[in-house]
């Protein structure tokens, strides 16, 4: 099965009145890491600031392993940062080698602080991402309605579908997950694994967010939705959804999506039958990732997310914006919301 493309998802807001390009050049996409905390100056590892463009964040890895003579699993990251992008995130490694640093070069690649810590940076260790994004192409004419947009969002919430990267390229990820969990395909340990059932859990959760924006059911709360707390972990069952629905317009609760797996918390009522739905419709017994519970323990992931800070400007040929994402947010799923959006594709 091809990963669908982002056009394949429903928006929420009307389709866009403009096009634009992003990424036409490295600096044109920001990103900056929220950290989750500071490190706090002692420790056995060493945090590094980095800034980077034109590589991923596992080459960096790989690179950063390899001059220091240690595991690519002795280094910790809180998340991945775009390959064609300007990314400043946080990279631990043993403080024991932070010595070697000094010879470490690499192109497009600036190491900005180092500070010792107590633990190994980990998987989540992040509150968010700051982004400022040229949009090239639209002007003056898009700036009243990209503020509309802005505000419909604002008020609303933006649909967390997970981008087209989470799929593997073109889609490659997801057709092995799918194939592996059918029994079609033996399974290879390690990371690659991880990301093909992973893939496969992103798939149920954009489709079940898809089934509630086509169903009008995005900002409701309807019955046997879990829930969860803004910018927490705890869920809970909603029983009364008159009751629990001034609080979702709120935002101090969100519904969540399926992330299937052992450990996943199961809706019931009318958002257990949506997910039911969709689960035998991508033709997945949900017994199956019981043979994967330690790599795909299962989840929820909020249906939406809050949009805050976002701010913009006219800029020489076209339109930047600023705004903050939480962690695990794509900025190419806000962007799509605004604009018809195509990616610069020619950077070798």
């Amino acid at each position: 099965m091809e990963a669908p493309a982002p056009s394949d998802w429903p928006r929420l807001l009307p389709e866009p009145a403009f096009r634009g390009v992003i990424k036409q050049r490295c600096e044109d996409f920001f990103v900056e890491e929220i950290p989750a905390y500071e490190p706090c100056g002692s420790g056995e590892h060493l945090f590094l600031l980095v800034e980077k463009s034109g590589h991923t964040t596992p080459y960096l890895c790989r690179m950063l392993a390899r001059r220091l003579g240690i595991s690519e699993f002795d280094i910790g990251i809180a998340g991945m940062k775009d390959r064609w992008a300007v990314t400043r995130q946080w990279i631990s490694i043993p403080a024991e080698h932070g010595n070697r640093l000094a010879d470490f070069e690499m192109e497009g690649v600036r190491i900005l602080n180092c500070v010792p810590h107590t633990n190994k940076l980990k998987t989540g260790h992040l509150r968010g991402n700051r982004f400022r994004v040229v949009v090239r192409g639209p002007g003056e004419e898009a700036l009243g309605d990209t503020r509309k947009r802005l505000s419909e969002l604002a008020a609303k919430g933006v649909p967390n579908y997970y981008g087209e990267q989470r799929f593997g390229r073109d889609g490659d990820s997801l057709g092995r997950g799918l194939e592996i969990l059918s029994g079609r395909r033996k399974p290879k340990r390690g990371r690659v694994l991880r990301l093909e059932l992973s893939a496969v859990q992103s798939l149920i959760f954009n489709r079940t967010l898809a089934a509630r924006i086509e169903r009008g059911l995005f900002t409701r709360a309807i019955d046997g939705d879990i829930m969860v707390f803004e910018g927490g972990k705890k869920l809970f069952r909603c029983e009364d959804p008159a009751a629990e629905q001034p609080r979702l317009d709120r935002f101090e609760i969100h519904p969540t999506g399926p992330l299937p797996g052992p450990q996943m918390m199961q809706a019931n009522g009318a958002a257990g039958e949506i997910e039911s739905e969709v689960i035998e419709s991508a033709g997945i017994d949900f017994s199956a990732f019981e043979r994967f519970r330690k790599l795909a323990r299962g989840g929820r992931r909020p249906l939406r997310f809050r949009l805050s800070g976002a701010d913009i400007e006219l800029v020489e040929g076209g339109i930047a914006l600023s705004f903050t994402l939480p962690a695990g947010a794509y900025a190419t799923v806000l962007l799509r919301e605004l604009f018809e959006i195509e990616q610069h594709t020619d950077q070798g």
